[in-house]
């Protein structure tokens, strides 16, 4: 695979910037308090000219940061599944949400699973990847596909479930606001990463089976007596 090696390891590269993309989703709150993928700024409820508390919403549970007298956050305990709209309710005043609003984002949080298998298939697709060989590229360009289906997926859950409450909260005027939060975007980037890879590497894996064909087809043109081009050794994958 020597003539798109380059190219394979751009390919390779994508892969493992998706994975720590993913990563950096997965411990988002309650696990580190400041990533977000939604953060609702409580300006309302200032208790102080330096802290500004907020709500922050990750994979697997909620922070309500700087909201006590004492500045300490409170943390749910991680879990797959909670609910979003009750933890809004409870920090952030006129805000009113239907019941299916709240049954809707409550049922999505659960899809959130998908965020660390989406993870591991990245990691799987990187250390295929990281084979040159032919097999290897092909197995590792399916499952950054099927990395990037899944990414896909739980982003679209991720926008649905927390546009509900980001809509519901900056309508309300009452001085709190909702915006996106780094969690959010690194999820987009991944999928993205892990598009781009799947069309690098498995152009890659055409290009080098060409290749080999290429250099097969010249082996048997070579005259009896002559001796044959040194070829590679072919590896397992």
């Amino acid at each position: 695979m020597g003539q798109t090696g380059f190219f394979h390891h751009i390919g390779t590269f994508l892969l493992l910037a998706a994975t720590v993309l993913l990563i950096i989703t997965d411990i988002s709150a309650p696990v580190v308090n400041n990533i977000s993928m939604l953060k609702v700024n409580l300006d309302d409820r200032q208790t102080s000219v330096s802290r500004h508390p907020s709500v922050t919403f990750g994979t697997f549970g909620w922070c309500v940061q700087e909201a006590l007298s004492s500045g300490q956050d409170v943390c749910s305990r991680r879990t797959v599944g909670y609910d979003p709209i009750a933890v809004v309710q409870d920090n952030v005043n006129n805000v009113d949400f239907s019941d299916y609003a709240a049954d809707t984002s409550k049922a999505l949080t659960r899809v959130m699973i998908l965020h660390p298998i989406a993870t591991g298939l990245a990691f799987i697709a990187f250390l295929l990847a990281l084979g040159a060989g032919v097999v290897g590229s092909l197995l590792a360009s399916l499952t950054s596909l099927l990395t990037f289906v899944v990414t896909l997926v739980v982003l679209v859950t991720d926008f649905v479930c927390f546009s509900i409450i980001k809509s519901e909260v900056n309508s309300a005027n009452n001085g709190s606001r909702a915006e996106w939060g780094a969690a959010t975007w690194t999820t987009l980037v991944a999928a993205i990463c892990s598009l781009l890879a799947t069309v690098v590497v498995f152009f890659t894996c055409c290009s080098a089976r060409l290749h080999r064909r290429r250099e097969t087809r010249r082996v048997k043109d070579v005259p009896e007596g002559y001796g044959a081009p040194v070829q590679r050794r072919r590896r397992w994958w």
